[in-house]
């Protein structure tokens, strides 16, 4: 008890109180936003110069995180793994009682087997490697950096030795990347990552609002691949797989496998960026980056569906939206286990 009540004193004197009830409270952490790769779609190509925050920053942020009652820490950048302070970052996160330590990462720096070998040590609970092809010609095309596919294979094989379990894997997808999505698929289930979020790219801000013709596909087009690489997945046995920022009507037969469906209902979200703080970050998105439009109305998905990004809106329209009116009984108790943050109904 008496742990607890500097925790407890600190929450009230920030006016903050955690979460309670059935959804966890997650901070996303960003570091700043250096980078070793320079992807062409990244949302944050035009913040590149900012300054990245300090140790004591991230000690100060991490110990708030903590005091608020974060269950779920998620370390990003940039690419948190580059900074000279990473696993101490990580160590004083799992020393303050933090449950989960997770961080996104291009996953290069774990090719050099000590790296990998220090930062599962520090305590890191889940790794997501971000994968934006099943080979060098597109991963690398898409970083912009030769040789960052062979160094994240590197870095799979030498967490696949230390026995680490918790690999996740995220790919953005793009124009040069949604025909090989299945074949990517393939890429993930034959490491096993049971958990991967295939990512419709966000053309609101950065690389790709910049280069929009060049790299944002119509979702009609997408959909399709997005969909088989979920199904390589279930056949694999992986039902843990899902698709992010993506209208529900493009996707009624896997209603279970929607990120947003799940994180809307499992976490309250915050990130807390070098140049912003937004403290709900599922609500906000409403607001500011995604909408529905007048040919949404009466659709049966309304109200579990974000619709499109704003951005996508002003340069494509809305034609490829389509309510749905009627559902099937597997696809409606998919949905219903999904709000449950349940896994796939068979």
């Amino acid at each position: 008890m008496k742990k607890a009540r500097p925790a407890a004193r600190a929450a009230r004197d920030h006016g903050e109180i955690a979460v309670k009830g059935r959804k966890r409270l997650k901070i996303v952490l960003f570091t700043g936003y250096a980078c070793n790769n320079n992807c062409l779609f990244c949302i944050d190509a035009d913040k590149r110069g900012l300054p990245q925050k300090s140790t004591a920053e991230l000690l100060r942020e991490i110990m708030r995180a903590r005091n608020r009652g974060a269950e779920v820490l998620e370390i990003i950048g940039g690419e948190a793994t580059i900074r000279p302070d990473f696993v101490r970052v990580v160590a004083a996160a799992k020393r303050l009682g933090v449950k989960d330590v997770v961080c996104a990462t291009n996953g290069r720096v774990f090719a050099d087997p000590a790296a990998a070998k220090r930062i599962i040590r520090a305590g890191v609970d889940a790794l997501i490697f971000s994968v934006h092809g099943p080979d060098a010609r597109v991963h690398d095309g898409l970083t912009r950096a030769p040789g960052s596919f062979a160094q994240l294979r590197r870095g799979l094989a030498n967490l696949e030795a230390l026995g680490f379990r918790g690999m996740n894997g995220n790919t953005t997808v793009v124009k040069q990347n949604m025909a090989v999505l299945p074949r990517l698929a393939r890429f993930y289930a034959r490491h096993g990552v049971e958990n991967v979020e295939f990512i419709f790219v966000d053309p609101n801000y950065g690389g790709a609002k910049n280069a929009f013709g060049e790299l944002v596909p119509r979702i009609s087009d997408a959909a399709p691949y997005m969909r088989e690489a979920l199904a390589v997945g279930r056949r694999a046995g992986m039902f843990r797989w899902k698709a992010r920022y993506v209208p529900l009507c493009h996707f009624t037969d896997c209603l279970d496998q929607i990120s947003e469906v799940n994180e809307r209902n499992l976490f309250q979200t915050e990130h807390w960026a070098p140049d912003f703080t937004n403290s709900d970050a599922v609500a906000s998105r409403a607001v500011v980056s995604r909408k529905k439009t007048a040919r949404c109305r009466g659709c049966l998905l309304y109200d579990d569906c974000e619709g499109l990004w704003v951005e996508y809106l002003k340069r494509y329209g809305d034609s490829e939206l389509k309510p749905v009116k009627k559902l099937g009984a597997g696809d409606s108790a998919r949905l219903r286990l999904a709000k449950r943050g349940r896994r796939r109904w068979r």
